[in-house]
């Protein structure tokens, strides 16, 4: 099974909030993070992709297996 991080830094004084995800491929990091992104307040003023970003996303493939 595959995991993934979010690592969310908040600064002591003003500053702006960090959201870092690491594990994941492809785009799928900011669906991960959306909904804390909307309960911070929404207003992302800025994204950094890292190079994983870049790479084809891993998809995920659940199996069920019904036998007689």
């Amino acid at each position: 099974m595959a995991y993934h991080t979010i690592d969310i830094l908040i600064p002591l004084g003003p500053g702006d909030i960090k959201i870092e995800v690491d594990g994941v491929k492809g785009s799928l990091c900011t669906d991960i993070t959306k909904s804390l992104e909307e309960a911070l307040g929404g207003n992302v003023t800025s994204r950094k992709e890292k190079p994983e970003y870049f790479e084809a996303e891993e998809t995920v493939r659940d199996t069920v297996k019904m036998g007689v």
